[in-house]
């Protein structure tokens, strides 16, 4: 036949091909693709490359009319599109289920491998190419899935592991008693995995042994405690730290594996204890040089409420250790000052309104600490005033504080550490700053300039309205002076200007019922 009309006839049969769905069987699922979708198409010029032309020699040609030759068809691949087909019928591998070990209650139980097959990727491929054109369905070859844990390597752990594991206690002798872990408990924390080389490995579950084992030799512990500082009278010393010991029990777990395929008493190890230094030791506390007062300041008219708070804050800070070149952070510090943590609701200023919220009456902790570290020449590490004046607070010198949104810090910027002593009674704070005194500070206060009158704001009467007579708002200045404590010549000198917003007029009135009927 002429090439042309052969071409013809060719394309009239196959062309359509590639468009049409071909069924796929692999092991005993049914799969259909469009070969067209998966990357497939008929390379009709390869094609006719492979046919060949018309040979030259008479009695060849006269031997094709009784004869055939086939002629594989030549298919132009588009690897992307192919490679997710065989991403999509893999989903029908099915994978090794591994041999392993269970316990049921205290009793183990060998669970055989269940080896699965996978698509043969290759000969897959070479089946899809060879065949796609012609064939009505095409059986993809599949081959096993690799097996990780040989068959009788179940039977072997079982017996040399499983079994003993569960046949007696474990018991870790202490200094102060011993800590057992049952038959039952052993078998929630024992499990088996390949171990790379046809069998399994015994795995224990560290934590969860901790946690059953340690309560067991808790008082034989010695927890360590912090080096801490005695003050009063002027004068301060450290208070010795206490070094811990207690029981390292990843290194004492290490013993578990033989101890569990032992008998008799060689199912009892000892307990491994190690010293744990304390977070401030009493070498780290003495070099700290913490001996006298450096700065203090007191703040007072606070009650109810408010003390609540005051007096919970100034517990958490009491006794906080601010070592050479670090920060101090209030926020950070106390965490959360919430209802759960001993905090009630009290007064605050809300976009310049006296309202209410949980915590309130911080600032006055915060502008007490605030003016303690101003006077010790702390570096300001960042403060926030309050919108408007309160009288009992030094103006341009005070600190208002919000959890999790204003924060007060002061960073130590001496070469000794800082000891925080916050005290609080029934209507005054005083919190003091410990270390070693190098520095004098004066303060001095400008005048008040710039004075703004009060807006009145009418609300509700009700729980949401705090009436107030208001208050002029100002500018003022306050100039701290840092002089050397033994020659007295000044080390720096910084104005601070704060502008305060006046105080609105609020008041409270009945809501007028006729109005709110019409």
């Amino acid at each position: 036949m002429d090439t042309a009309k052969a071409d013809v006839v060719l394309r009239s049969r196959y062309e359509a091909r590639s468009t049409q769905p071909l069924d796929l069987t692999i092991a005993d699922v049914r799969e259909q693709i469009v070969p067209a979708a998966a990357g497939l198409e008929i390379d009709w010029d390869g094609t006719w490359a492979r046919v060949g032309d018309q040979p030259a020699n008479p009695f060849t040609r006269l031997a094709s009319f009784f004869t055939t030759r086939e002629v594989p068809v030549a298919t132009a691949v588009d690897e992307a599109a192919l490679d997710r087909t065989f991403t999509e019928i893999r989903v029908h591998d099915i994978p090794t289920v591994e041999g392993t070990i269970r316990f049921d209650g205290t009793r183990p139980v060998g669970v055989p491998p269940v080896q699965g097959r996978v698509l043969d990727g290759a000969g897959a491929r070479d089946t899809l190419l060879n065949g796609w054109v012609t064939a009505q369905t095409l059986d993809l070859p599949v081959m096993p899935a690799p097996l990780t844990v040989r068959p009788e390597a179940v039977d072997e752990t079982l017996r040399a592991v499983a079994q003993p594991a569960v046949s007696a206690p474990i018991r870790f002798t202490g200094r102060d008693g011993d800590a057992e872990l049952t038959p039952a408990q052993t078998a929630t924390v024992l499990t088996f995995v390949p171990d790379g080389s046809g069998g399994l490995a015994p795995v224990f579950d560290v934590p969860a042994l901790t946690g059953l084992l340690a309560p067991q030799l808790a008082k034989s512990e010695v927890e360590p405690k912090d080096a801490s500082f005695a003050v009063g009278g002027g004068s301060a010393r450290v208070v010795p730290g206490i070094v811990g010991e207690k029981v390292n029990w990843p290194k004492t777990l290490e013993q578990l594996a033989a101890l569990a395929v032992a008998s008799g008493a060689g199912r009892s190890g000892q307990a491994v204890y190690e010293k744990v230094e304390p977070k401030l030791t009493t070498q780290a506390a003495e070099a700290l040089r913490i001996v006298e007062p450096v700065g203090a300041f007191t703040t007072s008219g606070f009650s109810g409420p408010s003390g609540v708070n005051i007096r919970t804050v100034a517990q958490k800070v009491n006794g906080a250790v601010v070592k050479p070149g670090d920060t101090f952070s209030l926020n950070e510090y106390t965490g959360p000052r919430g209802a759960a943590e001993g905090y009630v609701e009290s007064g605050i200023i809300d976009h310049g309104r006296p309202s209410t919220a949980v915590g309130g009456g911080i600032s006055q902790f915060a502008t007490t600490l605030y003016n303690a570290a101003y006077f010790a020449g702390m570096e300001d590490a960042g403060h926030t005033e309050h919108s408007y004046y309160i009288s009992r607070y030094p103006a341009a010198r005070e600190a208002t504080v919000f959890d999790g949104a204003i924060d007060l810090q002061f960073r130590n910027n001496t070469e000794n550490g800082i000891y925080i002593e916050a005290l609080a009674g029934g209507s005054d704070i005083t919190v003091r700053l410990w270390g070693t005194k190098t520095v004098n500070v004066e303060s001095v206060t400008g005048e008040r300039t710039k004075p703004t009158e009060p807006t009145t704001v009418t609300l509700p009467e009700g729980k949401d309205c705090i009436a107030s007579s208001g208050a002029p708002g100002f500018t003022i200045s306050d100039t701290r002076i840092i002089r050397d404590a033994r020659s007295g010549q000044e080390i720096s000198r910084h104005t601070r200007t704060v502008k305060y917003d006046p105080v609105p007029v609020v008041k409270c009135e009945k809501k007028d019922e006729d109005k709110e009927g019409e």
